[in-house]
């Protein structure tokens, strides 16, 4: 638990000497580094090679920042007085973290054993359900999605529950919240028929491996289609979570008419926690390009509808965290702003100047 003099940053803020002021664990909720440890260029950049994007630092006092700088007494004005409570978040439980983590991994390593598929995979969106619905949330921050060190695990666990969220923001019901949840996690099932020398392969994949690779949501949707209580739109979603609005995409081509509605929404879960996480073969984009990327995409390859939805619901730079302006000032968050992930309302710490980075006076700034 952090102090009352904690500070919430961003992990590739921190600086040699500062001092960590609560445990960080990694997504299994093991201990990495205990409270009281001295940051070094080592525990930097372990803890952005493995994902974690926020941390507690020490301030001493309650009215300094990281940088050491003394909250103006304008700043403290204008902060309480803009300063609006993100939505509420998804937020899984040690425990929940861990019962999920075992579950997809028993489904990965058992995929054609219908029963142990649909059972598991059942109490997996029951428990991601939960989470979403004990405290009616709305939102996710997208920096603390992480279940589980392995990637194709942990990949599978972050879709559906951005899927969830997104289905949510666009009124769907709850059986079909739970239904997108399904597909979320076992939208990749079908790579455990994938040879692994290709599935783990250290470097890019030539056009004849990756042609086997796009053979996976085949796989999956063939491995779950005639699984007793398995619904057709679930079986669908795993089929087409790759196709593309433009019919650029796998397995088949389809465009925007074709492709099912809840592979819409996967396709945008999907590539961006896939961008976001380092895998052997690439380094993770950051979260800002990987937003940046999205939205490009939007223009001929997402579902738009999908994409809104995402950008409404994620939280990229939660409100209190400390961000560094392109005018080299330092701020801090007050609001998010609805639509624009990137540009959340700051007021800088020192002048007290309030920056609502979606009004177009403000464009030329930018969150470093």
């Amino acid at each position: 638990m952090s102090s009352k003099n904690a500070k919430r940053i961003l992990t590739r803020q921190l600086k040699v000497g500062e001092v960590l002021d609560d445990i960080v664990v990694d997504r299994l909720g093991r201990c990495l580094i205990k409270p009281g440890t001295v940051v070094t260029d080592y525990i930097i950049n372990s803890l952005l090679e493995r994902g974690i994007t926020m941390v507690f630092i020490s301030t001493g006092e309650e009215e300094e920042t990281s940088d050491n700088v003394e909250i103006s007494k304008k700043a403290k004005v204008q902060i309480e007085k803009l300063r609006t409570p993100d939505p509420k978040k998804v937020s899984l439980k040690e425990e929940v973290k861990k019962r999920v983590s075992d579950g997809i991994q028993l489904i990965y390593s058992l995929p054609d054993d219908n029963d142990q598929v649909c059972d598991t995979a059942n109490h997996i969106v029951t428990d991601l359900f939960t989470a979403i619905d004990e405290n009616d949330a709305v939102a996710l921050d997208i920096s603390e999605l992480k279940i589980s060190d392995e990637y194709t695990f942990k990949h599978s666990v972050d879709v559906a529950t951005i899927s969830m969220i997104i289905a949510k923001n666009l009124n769907y019901s709850d059986k079909q919240l739970r239904e997108i949840g399904m597909a979320g996690l076992l939208h990749d099932v079908g790579k455990a028929k994938i040879p692994l020398e290709i599935l783990n392969k250290p470097a890019a994949l030539t056009k004849g491996e990756f042609a086997i690779m796009k053979q996976h949501s085949i796989l999956g949707y063939n491995t779950i289609k005639n699984i007793p209580g398995m619904e057709p739109a679930v079986a669908l979603g795993v089929l087409e979570h790759h196709e593309k609005m433009n019919g650029m995409g796998y397995p088949d081509g389809k465009d925007f008419s074709q492709i099912s509605q809840y592979a819409k929404i996967l396709n945008v879960a999907d590539i961006y926690d896939a961008l976001v996480t380092t895998r052997p073969y690439k380094s993770a984009k950051s979260q800002r390009e990987s937003v940046e990327m999205i939205m490009a995409m939007a223009v001929s390859e997402l579902d738009s509808a999908a994409v809104n939805s995402f950008m409404q619901t994620a939280i990229l730079y939660p409100v209190d965290s400390i961000v560094t302006l392109s005018n080299g000032e330092t701020a801090q968050v007050v609001k998010k702003n609805p639509n624009l992930l990137l540009r959340p309302t700051v007021v800088g710490i020192e002048s007290g100047i309030v920056y609502d980075l979606s009004d177009l006076k403000n464009a030329s700034i930018v969150i470093l």
